[in-house]
């Protein structure tokens, strides 16, 4: 029989206590299976996949995701715009001040206009679409696709099952 050894280690460890607004849940209910909820812990950027058991008496964590800053900044109002899509601008204004308000929305609205007539609205969109990729990959985990809509934004979508057998 093999002989394990435990050494005692002191460490220091400093347990954060989330406030109710660090952690938001949505039900997305055509995109997941009834009784499970997506966490999103925004102080550890970390999207959780959560269900709860056969006869309801506790929660239990299906998967889990770590995004960063950015990521949450275009991640957020899409999972607060579904099942409708989420316009350009609202992303846009979300991914430069992280606090999306009608002002803030107005502006990138402006913006994009302003870059579709100067013929550099790909410019403006492209860190924010780098960003998007990043998130994309990440949500597959959780079987849900980032898909673009031509000219109007981006909606959250159950990932096909061609793509499920991919990743």
């Amino acid at each position: 029989m093999q002989r394990i050894s435990f050494r005692k280690v002191k460490a220091s460890v400093y347990h954060i206590q989330p406030t109710e607004d660090d952690i938001l849940h949505f039900s997305l209910d055509d995109l997941l299976p009834d009784g499970h909820t997506m966490a999103l812990n925004l102080s550890l950027g970390t999207l959780s996949l959560i269900a709860n058991s056969r006869d309801n008496s506790y929660p239990y964590l299906l998967a889990e995701q770590q995004f960063t800053a950015s990521e949450l900044c275009v991640l957020l109002p899409l999972l607060k715009h579904h099942p409708h899509y989420c316009p350009y601008e609202v992303l846009l204004a979300s991914f430069n001040n992280g606090n999306i308000n009608e002002a803030t929305i107005e502006r990138s609205r402006n913006r994009l206009y302003e870059a579709q007539l100067e013929g550099i609205w790909d410019q403006e969109m492209r860190p924010v679409r780098n960003v998007l990729s990043r998130a994309r990959l990440k949500m597959r985990a959780f079987s849900i696709e980032i898909s673009s809509i031509l000219e109007t934004g981006y909606v959250l979508m159950r990932l096909s099952e061609r793509k499920r057998m991919e990743a």
